[in-house]
């Protein structure tokens, strides 16, 4: 078999592979137990702190 006879089934085992690879991410991601940490993560922008001063940088 060379390689222009295989080119069929790894088209094919290409999709499928990103199927599970994206079905895997999107479980991942929307789990239950990780709601309170994305929500904290997506809040920075919107803090009203203060900056805080930039210390200079020390040289050796």
């Amino acid at each position: 078999m060379d390689l222009i006879a295989l080119y069929p089934l790894l088209k094919t085992a290409w999709v499928v592979w990103f199927f599970v690879l994206f079905g895997f991410i999107l479980i991942w991601v929307l789990r239950p137990g990780k709601r309170q940490s994305y929500e904290a993560l997506a809040s920075i922008p919107l803090r009203d702190e203060a900056p805080r001063p930039r210390q200079p940088e020390r040289s050796i």
